[in-house]
């Protein structure tokens, strides 16, 4: 009988292998499945899992229910269910809640849920049953203070406070586009992403007001009306002048507002407000135009006046600062501060009792991002690459002696939230090899749980190689790190069309240890077409320290450029890579860096695609084109070395280059400027704009971008 079985075995394995290859075929992507924007990339995407902190106890949310989790088993009991959250809120039809995904618990150990809907906020106690709401209608900026119950917002331009019974309190009266109340100031820069900051009582707030009246327009166009209507937006271009910022408080117990005293506000930034503990002085940090001189201010919160001075950086480039002074919890006489004087990121923790710093970090490491305290062994949580320049990993510091603990595997790509104490801390990760993981962390004894684990939602695809590297940068000391990817069903043998992707600007990377290196889902649906893909971080780009960034001021691209081409060098020694068939793509900065190189390099480059780009550094903004430029005025040669303007008779490969037809970050005043040369040079570029969209196209429309970006590949470089 086991001779008949065997026999058996074998011939169904023939008749298997004998069958048409095709039968076993692995699915083919589309840019529906790979695109942000697409119908089916929710279900592409490794699994994840909402968790928020409810003090120190752990609260899965989810779309019909929230549950708490058990910390030690991972066990999950009910807390509450959509329905009876929408039975208890009385909400109407127009503001029905239609899940809980975004539920928090800001209130400690009270059983109370703030929500938000359509056009309500909501504050629940879902034991009692009792609620306050909040009008959110079309309001533009909202902050609601979980210490004194109020929410700040602006409606109209102008801001307003209202409490939880729905007493307001109006606080400008002359808002408009060109007078703008409690929102982020200085274009998003120096880390601002709001306008409004309650003290830790909840008793004041403090916010922005800028005056852009002195800001030149730019002339925006809405075309969706019957007649094409003006809609000017403020740009401060390089060189020109600038908006002006002041920062007022407003003191809900007497419904007065002062302003800080902090003189002149013209060609000066204030940045990264901060309270003290105590919500009687407000720190800030303040720079000068020029960006290479920041001081550390305090101010009296009652009366506005100057209290002093703590802390002065200056640097022959620019000093950025981006991170508020944060006070230890169990100590209002000490705070950490963060900078990268000594070359890179690291913490300081000053003392105002003897008005001196020490450093509480340091290394040839950057510190990523501060995450908090636990507040009951004296430790402060960061991340870091301290365990390699591509990682992201997650460590607690004793703030006494500075030493530093792990608190995850020491791979991979890490993020975490502290819980209210900071004696725990959900994490969730990515490895190249692993699509998400979350644990959950004791943070004084780096004891991991397993919370979940994500299935590869890849499976069953045609998935390609995706390979990580380093090579020398242009000076032949510096390491550079690139990502590479295949195509599907690679042969060395064969000779491939290579696609090298760019971005290469201050303030974000391209490769890091996150699932496939980090790879855009774009690589893929070409690695799918048969190209090899290729992304390089050269330097200036973020997280790799002081020098490494600072190395392009006055002169951007031209450092950049020559650390692409020493890996246009390694693709070239590369016996797979076609050397004929060589193209480039980058938006933004990649998209000046693409025609920076296409034009610099025509004899490399035989397609290229440049989204959204610079073309001349004198028509971007003040804030980011001055730190790393400095003004037209001050440095002619570095904003004639850098335009592409002349480049325009450089052409000589097919450019397509692409916009946002109403794109208020990068204005096509850039795109249409470089068009009107290169038909005075007599060169031929292809161009496509997207009406209505910003920098970025949004919604189903980024997959017609990209099906448009692959076919100008498919057309031009592949055949």
């Amino acid at each position: 009988m086991m001779m008949k079985h065997s026999n058996l075995t074998v011939t169904i394995l023939v008749t298997l292998l004998s069958l048409p290859s095709m039968m076993f075929a692995q699915k083919e992507f589309t840019l529906e499945d790979l695109n942000f924007g697409g119908t089916n990339y929710h279900n592409m995407v490794p699994e994840n899992r909402y968790l928020t902190w409810w003090g120190d106890e752990l609260v899965r949310n989810d779309a019909f229910a929230c549950y708490l989790v058990d910390k030690k088993t991972g066990k999950e009991t009910q807390l509450f269910t959509l329905e009876e959250i929408a039975g208890m809120t009385q909400s109407s039809e127009q503001n029905r809640m239609r899940h809980l995904y975004n539920a928090s618990f800001p209130q400690g150990d009270e059983t109370v849920v703030a929500l938000i809907n359509g056009q309500e906020r909501i504050l629940l106690n879902w034991k009692s049953g009792e609620f306050r709401k909040y009008d959110r209608d079309k309001v533009e900026a909202e902050d609601w203070c979980a210490a004194s119950g109020m929410m700040a917002f602006v409606k109209d331009h102008n801001l307003f406070v209202v409490d939880g019974l729905g007493n307001e309190s109006q606080l400008s009266t002359d808002g408009s586009r060109e007078i703008v109340y409690g929102q982020s100031v200085h274009r998003d820069e120096f880390g601002i992403e709001k306008g409004t900051f309650w003290s830790p009582d909840g008793k004041r707030l403090a916010f922005y007001r800028m005056d852009q009246s002195m800001v030149s327009d730019y002339p925006q166009v809405d075309i969706f009306n019957r007649v094409a209507t003006y809609q000017p937006d403020k740009y401060p271009m390089a060189g020109e002048t600038s908006h002006q910022v002041t920062v007022g408080v407003y003191d809900t117990t007497t419904d007065k507002t002062v302003y800080l005293q902090a003189g002149d506000p013209t060609d000066r930034y204030f940045t990264n407000i901060a309270w003290s503990p105590d919500s009687r002085v407000i720190y800030m940090f303040e720079l000068n135009r020029d960006q290479n001189d920041c001081r550390l201010t305090s101010y009296d919160a009652v009366s506005g006046k100057p209290l002093g001075e703590l802390y002065q950086e200056k640097d022959d480039k620019y000093v950025e600062p981006l991170h508020p002074i944060v006070f230890l919890p169990w100590d209002s006489n000490r705070f950490i501060f963060q900078s990268q004087r000594d070359g890179f990121n690291h913490l300081y923790l000053y003392d105002l009792k003897k008005k001196t710093y020490s450093q509480l970090t340091r290394g040839h490491w950057v510190v990523m991002e501060l995450l908090g305290f636990n507040t009951k062994n004296k430790s402060v949580v960061i991340a870091s690459n301290e365990c390699n320049p591509i990682q992201r990993n997650l460590f607690s510091v004793d703030i006494k002696t500075g030493k530093r603990k792990l608190l995850d595997n020491g791979r991979g790509y890490h993020a975490g939230e502290l819980s209210k104490s900071g004696q725990w801390l959900y994490d969730k990760y990515s490895e190249p090899d692993v699509p998400r993981n979350i644990n959950l962390c004791q943070t004084a004894t780096a004891k991991n749980l397993q919370l979940m684990s994500a299935k590869d939602p890849w499976q069953g695809y045609q998935v390609p190689e995706y390979s990580c590297g380093t090579l020398k940068a242009a000076d032949g000391t510096t390491d550079l790190y690139y990502r590479m990817v295949k195509p599907v069903n690679f042969d060395p043998t064969k000779k491939y069309p290579t696609v090298i992707y760019v971005y290469g600007g201050p303030h974000a990377h391209n490769v890091d240890a996150r699932w496939h290196y980090c790879s855009r889902s774009w690589e893929t649906y070409m690695a799918q077409k048969g190209y090899l893909l290729f992304i390089l971080d050269n330097r200036g780009s973020e997280n790799r320290g002081r020098d490494f960034e600072q190395v392009t001021f006055r002169q951007l691209g031209q450092i950049e450029t020559q650390d692409q081409m020493k890996g246009v060098e390694f693709l070239k020694s590369l016996s797979y890579v076609d050397q004929g068939r060589m193209g480039i793509h980058g938006w933004s900065f990649g998209g000046y860096m693409t025609i920076t190189m296409m034009t610099n390099h025509p004899e490399v480059f035989k397609v290229g695609v440049a989204g959204g780009p610079v073309i001349d550094w004198k028509w971007y903004e003040v804030m980011y084109g001055e730190r790393y430029m400095d003004t037209p005025q001050d440095n002619p040669e570095g904003y004639a070395k850098t335009s592409l303007l002349a480049k325009a008779k450089d052409l000589k490969g097919k450019l397509q280059i692409i916009t946002g037809y109403n794109d208020a970050t990068v204005v096509p005043q850039h795109c249409l400027s470089f068009l009107a040369e290169c038909i005075n040079a007599g060169t031929q570029p292809d161009f496509f704009a997207y009406p209505g969209e910003p920098h970025n196209m949004r919604g189903h429309q980024s997959v017609h971008l990209h099906e448009r970006i692959t076919q100008y590949f498919e057309d031009y470089l592949k055949p």
